[in-house]
């Protein structure tokens, strides 16, 4: 398959079938419309095809298929990998692409793949409703749908995955199906975890939960290898209602926190509480009790308030690794300080996830994420500037991320960067993999899809 689109004339028949547009190089939108969020990827597609529908969809996969253009899907732009992008391809924008339709009788809502996180969780929370995404409001849900979806509400209510009801979605051929576990269940199954393998899904029907109110927000405290495993433990013995994340970090300089604690090592924890809000303040209560907080912007809450306004210039460039361990007890939390310590780096982070909850109620062969049982997701990241910086931060992100590891050596597909087949592989071991390369083959044999985390068709 070539990298590049040879026919300008082909381009401007494709762009006659089209309801939406296509950006070439020569169009003044053109540098805007390539930017994805990773600051490290810089890539310069042929064109970007921005579609308006499901036709528009199949029409851009037939010319990528019959012209051997390298193809790219891009939703929200995050791959931390850089897989909505392409260099000398098409990028198959799905930006535009933003209806979404709830049923309030049913708890149900359609959305197409092009919304954002923040979008679906705002037309939801309007009908009193939520779906559980990840914790970036800016994130295109079908990035972070077909990977699995681990956010504030997984504990609560499991993955993003665990709520998909069905799905639309063209395959390599142009063909739309709907898949559900009743129709096409293979390609059902392999979406559910597997990532964007198999077809461009166009729009998901997802099941939603009551949620009119959540507690949640910022908690900021001093770190030290006691408050990080005291953290860790509250976190793993919280009811399910209680999700968080606790980044363990040097302190930006943020106008809340007094400046005497910036650039010190703190637990930067955001929490969000699924219940009602006297259990959520009960909830919160021992968090705060590890420390005096330097910051308490935990409150009661509509949920969309855990997505905050981002910048949308904001273009980071870290080295970062991810994993799946079991415990960060006092000495892997004694560890983490003293790495940091040791660091320079603008922003050097353990970040620290506990799963379970009803994540892990689920059977592991249910879908094509298998780590159910996996207690902590680690990542670990490190910032730099300019490409001389970059191998000194991701020898400290591997040393750091290396003494961590405890056995488990699966990882969350969503937050891989470009590791190489070997980590794709840690993604879906054993004969995940296997069926996962049989339903590729079944639906995309030539490997038309394989900007991702690939896994390609059985032979």
């Amino acid at each position: 398959m070539t990298s590049s689109v040879h026919s300008t004339l082909s381009l401007a028949q494709l762009s006659r079938e089209l309801t939406g547009r296509i950006i070439t190089p020569d169009d003044g939108e053109y540098d805007a419309a390539r930017t994805v969020v990773s600051g490290e990827i810089d890539c310069r597609p042929a064109a970007i095809v921005r579609v308006a529908d499901a036709t528009d969809v199949a029409r851009v996969i037939d010319f990528a298929r019959e012209n051997a253009v390298e193809l790219a899907v891009r939703s929200g732009g995050h791959s931390g990998a850089g897989h909505g992008t392409t260099e000398g391809g098409i990028v198959l924008d799905l930006r535009d692409m933003k209806d979404i339709a709830i049923d309030p009788e049913a708890s149900t809502a359609w959305a197409e793949s092009g919304c954002t996180a923040a979008e679906v969780t705002a037309a939801t929370a309007a009908n009193g409703l939520a779906i559980g995404f990840g914790d970036t409001g800016s994130v295109g849900i079908g990035g972070i749908t077909l990977g699995g979806g681990v956010g504030y509400l997984v504990r609560k209510h499991g993955l993003t995955i665990d709520n998909l009801l069905a799905a639309e979605i063209v395959t390599a051929d142009g063909e739309l199906l709907r898949v559900d576990n009743d129709n096409h269940p293979d390609l059902f199954w392999a979406i559910r975890g597997g990532g964007g393998n198999f077809g461009v899904v166009t729009r998901f029907l997802y099941r939603l939960h009551p949620l009119e109110q959540v507690t949640g927000g910022m908690l900021i405290l001093p770190a030290d290898a006691e408050i990080i495993s005291g953290f860790m433990a509250l976190l793993e013995s919280a009811p399910d209602e209680l999700s968080g994340i606790a980044n363990v970090m040097n302190c930006p300089p943020m106008p809340f926190v007094p400046e005497e604690h910036h650039g010190s090592l703190v637990v930067m924890a955001m929490l969000c509480h699924a219940g009602d809000a006297d259990a959520g303040e009960q909830a919160m209560a021992p968090f705060r009790a590890l420390a005096e907080p330097l910051a308490d912007l935990v409150k009661s809450m509509p949920y969309p308030e855990m997505f905050p306004p981002e910048d949308g210039s904001y273009r980071p460039t870290a080295a970062s690794l991810t994993m799946l361990t079991e415990r960060i007890g006092l000495e892997e939390s004694q560890t983490i300080m003293e790495r940091l310590a040791e660091s320079d780096a603008a922003v050097r982070v353990a970040q620290l996830r506990v799963l379970g909850g009803a994540m892990a109620r689920v059977n592991a062969d249910a879908t094509a994420f298998v780590h159910r049982s996996s207690r902590i997701m680690v990542n670990v990241a490190a910032f730099y500037e300019g490409a001389e910086d970059r191998p000194g931060r991701a020898a400290w992100v591997a040393e750091l991320a290396g003494a961590l590891r405890q056995g488990d050596d699966g990882v969350y597909v969503n937050f891989l960067a470009d590791e190489g087949p070997d980590r794709v592989r840690a993604a879906y071991p054993g004969a995940t993999w296997d069926r996962l390369t049989e339903v590729k083959a079944r639906y995309d044999p030539t490997n038309l899809f394989h900007r991702n985390q690939n896994v390609p068709p059985a032979q």
